[in-house]
């Protein structure tokens, strides 16, 4: 998947957290994006299987969409925790993440998940 696929999953993922109903146009607002970019994005979810646009426009995630949404999402947070921690600006720190998160390997960001478990479980 592209990056801008994961960028709506995540963004989609995001709203529903803090609402219950997430629209297109909700998701352009959140991004900055325009509908006619949006309504693109999300045609593109619908024909690769991520999201389902029901009846009264609200998106409701596949489960292939809502794995890929939370994968993107819990590398944006580790990726963007660590860096904090290494001293990086938090606004620099989450930027970065927001790049790195879609072309790390999923090896490397499991043996990075590992290495902190494990000095988080050293100064414990």
């Amino acid at each position: 998947m592209r990056e801008s696929g994961e960028m709506y999953l995540e963004t989609i993922l995001i709203l529903k957290e803090k609402k219950k109903t997430v629209r297109a146009i909700d998701v352009a607002e959140e991004m900055g994006l325009s509908r006619p970019s949006v309504s693109r994005g999300m045609a593109k979810l619908r024909e690769t299987e991520c999201i389902i646009v029901e009846e009264d426009g609200n998106l409701a995630f596949t489960p292939k969409g809502e794995e890929i949404a939370r994968k993107i999402y819990e590398r944006h947070q580790v990726l963007s925790r660590l860096f904090i921690c290494l001293g990086v600006d938090e606004r620099t720190a989450i930027d970065d993440a927001c790049r790195i998160e879609h072309v790390i390997s999923d090896k490397t960001f499991t043996a990075l998940k590992r290495f902190i478990s494990e000095r988080d479980g050293a100064r414990g």
